[in-house]
């Protein structure tokens, strides 16, 4: 895998987030040049602190929603003056999308373009400039919406509201599955598809919005945690670390056009079980009310977890991080963060 890296060219979307600036970091440090997009709606310059420090790493502020040539053509052409080698790209990344659920309902137009006609532009700007170039695109687990099958496996092809609150971001992530599919039939391009569980780790922001978070800055601020039904909803839990191994596994390997991969932790956690986990670590113990019930959100599944076989068999994936170890140094992040937060 780190072969593969060592002189390409990786443009990477969305790399300010969460999982793309740990990319961004990844990349590099397996010798890659990384230009960086992102338009920081939701992702932070702070997370791209070391990038920025890096010989080889260029960022460009920038709507990925726009035919891709508006912004990236004139960034390129001044790369090329001092910086030719930046300007062959070997590989994109396109991870750019608000990803929690308060995120991409506060910016539902933002979210739909991203995926659907963002992807089309890169795509399309490809086709006609660099066609040879490999892409890999960021689906989510939630394109599976309230599973009726489960574990869930790449042929499922789910259940999902199509005008619900998570629509938004469920069936625009499914629309840029289906232009990566026209891409990959009609034009013989390599495109790839990661559809990506709930995953968690350092760089996760503050407001987040999504159980771990919540749960986290409730525990750390001595407040009950809000735990929504009766909490036996299910989740299964990815650290970052061995996320972006396995995206950077598909992302490298030869021979991988054209396929969908799930990734993430198949380790079956009820949403009760994990706040009383977190209420250990923080706090030590967990009493009657160190938690409060509410009503479960729209569209909210009943159950998640990957069935991982098709990764494990293509790519020798398999997580190594233990739910409580990333959830220990995801805590420690968090109160540095909220030490910052707090200044």
């Amino acid at each position: 895998m780190q072969a593969y890296f060592a002189n390409k060219t990786v443009l990477i979307t969305g790399a300010a987030g969460f999982i793309g600036s740990h990319l961004v970091d990844q990349a590099l440090a397996f010798g890659a040049r990384v230009i960086g997009v992102d338009n920081l709606i939701t992702g932070r310059r702070v997370n791209l602190t070391a990038a920025l420090q890096n010989p080889n790493f260029r960022f460009l502020e920038a709507n990925v929603s726009l035919p891709t040539a508006s912004y990236l053509d004139n960034f390129l052409d001044e790369l090329k003056l001092g910086e030719p080698a930046f300007t062959k790209i070997d590989l994109v990344l396109h991870f750019a999308s608000p990803a929690s659920p308060p995120a991409y309902q506060n910016s539902p137009v933002e979210t739909y373009l991203v995926n659907s006609s963002g992807t089309h532009n890169l795509l399309t700007y490809l086709q006609e400039k660099s066609p040879e170039t490999r892409f890999l695109f960021a689906s989510t687990s939630e394109i599976y919406g309230d599973p009726l099958v489960h574990p869930q496996k790449e042929d499922y092809f789910g259940n999902v509201n199509p005008n619900g609150e998570r629509s938004c971001y469920d069936e625009a992530k499914r629309l840029g599955e289906t232009i990566c599919g026209v891409f990959t039939r009609n034009y013989q391009m390599d495109v790839r598809i990661v559809r990506i569980f709930n995953t968690y780790g350092p760089r996760m922001r503050y407001d987040d919005g999504r159980i771990l978070p919540n749960f986290i800055n409730q525990a750390l601020q001595q407040q009950p945690l809000t735990v929504y039904g009766q909490g036996q909803q299910t989740r299964s839990y990815c650290y970052v670390d061995d996320l972006v191994r396995g995206i950077l596994l598909l992302a490298s390997g030869d021979g991988l056009e054209g396929q969908t991969v799930n990734l993430g932790n198949p380790e079956e956690f009820t949403v009760l079980e994990t706040a009383v986990l977190v209420q250990k670590i923080i706090n030590g113990q967990v009493t009657k009310e160190n938690v409060v019930f509410g009503d479960l959100p729209s569209d909210d599944p009943s159950r998640r977890k990957p069935d991982i076989t098709k990764a494990s068999e293509l790519l020798g994936f398999a997580p190594e991080t233990t739910f409580r170890q990333g959830l220990e140094r995801t805590i420690a992040y968090f109160k540095t963060e909220e030490s910052r937060i707090l200044e």
